[in-house]
Order: structure tokens, then sequence, then C-alpha cells
């Protein structure tokens, strides 16, 4: 009898073995299956996140509006155009045009320097501040503190075919040892029409002097 009573357990342990041995590595391919799902979704997460993370926040409003790019507030208050630019006795001149822009800038909280700013064209071309003059005779040198607008200008060197329905490009100035993610900028229209691009282009000041109050 306990012969065949061994026989009859054996059977029966062995059987509830492989049912336990199968159960079990359904359960370790299902986790291995949503550890590997999980990481494709975690990779695909980062992927897109470094993508938008390298693209500024961009604002945008017209000349004469306040545009909140929430660590800063610039509002553009004038657009003239110069054949020559003073600063310290000196006189710069181009052999295209000066486009000065005229600007307020603000902080809620934290005081900032405004970076170097871009002219982008309609056409989609860029244009970097003029490098004729120095950054502390813009606002670009100037600490923007809270509490009160801090007035400056950008000056660009530009061909007067870009004028037209050009917007400035106006950003906080990033850290030099790391880049910071998702700045702001505040992109500006000019409201430079055809109209106004022929009188900036053929009335142009002979002398626009920084620093100076007009």
């Amino acid at each position: 009898m306990t012969a065949v009573e061994q026989r009859v357990v054996a059977p029966g342990g062995g059987h509830r073995q492989a049912r336990s041995r199968s159960a079990g590595t359904i359960v370790l391919n299902a986790l291995v299956g949503l550890v590997l799902a999980g990481g494709a979704v975690a990779l695909q997460t980062l992927a897109l996140s470094a993508g938008d993370m390298g693209q500024p926040l961009t604002y945008s409003g017209a000349k004469g509006q306040e545009i909140d790019a929430g660590r800063f507030s610039v509002k553009v208050t004038g657009v003239s155009s110069a054949k020559q630019l003073r600063s310290f006795g000196k006189s710069v001149p181009t052999d295209q045009i000066f486009l000065v822009i005229e600007l307020q800038a603000t902080v809620p909280k934290k005081p900032l320097t405004l970076g170097t700013p871009d002219l982008l064209a309609a056409d989609g071309r860029r244009f970097q501040a003029t490098d004729k003059v120095q950054k502390s005779d813009t606002i670009a040198g100037s600490a923007i503190q809270p509490g009160w607008w801090t007035p400056g200008v950008f000056v660009f060197e530009v061909p007067v075919d870009a004028l037209a329905g050009a917007k400035a490009v106006i950003g906080a100035q990033g850290s030099a040892l790391y880049g910071e993610p998702l700045m702001p900028e505040a992109q500006v229209e000019l409201g430079i029409d055809d109209a106004t691009a022929k009188r900036l282009a053929s009335a142009p000041a002979e002398v626009y002097a920084l620093g100076e109050k007009k």
C-alpha cells in the first residue's frame, strides 16, 4: 500500500509543480513585458522632452504692446533708421542701414540681463545685433531690475530688403557654462509695412547718438 500511495502522490505532486512553474513563467513574462513597455515609453518621452527642451518658449506681440515672457517683459516703443551711429564721440558708418529699436524691459522678481537679440526678416533670414557698438551702449548691457522699466535700444545692421515685416526676437541671457532649458523669448512685430520700410530706407537719420535722449 505504501508503494502504491507513493506512486499516487508522486504524480500529483509533479503536476502541481508543473502548474506552479507555468504560472510563475506567465507572471515573469508579464512583468518583463511591462518593464520593456515602460522602458520604451520612458525612452520615447525622454526623446520628446529633449527635443522640446531645446526649443525656446516664444511669446508674441506687436510694437507698443507689453509682452510678458514670464521671466521678463518687453515693450518696443519706437523704430528708426540711421546712416551712422555715434558713441563716445566716435561715428560708425554702414554700407547698409542701421535699424534702431527703442524698447523698455522689466522683470517680475529676479534681475536678469537680456541676451543678444535677432532680427527675423519676413523671408526667414536672421540677423544678429550689430557688433559695431559696445554691448554697454545697448540694453543688453544693462541689468534689468524688478519694480521699474529700464529703457534702451538694440541696433541691427541690415539690408533694406529685410525691413518690411521684420520682427525682433529678444531673450534672456543664458548661462555660459550650460544651456538652460525652455528659455523664454519675446517675438515682437515691429509694424514695418512696405510704406514704412521705404521711409526708413529713403530717409534715415544722418547720425543716431547712442545713450543720448532724442
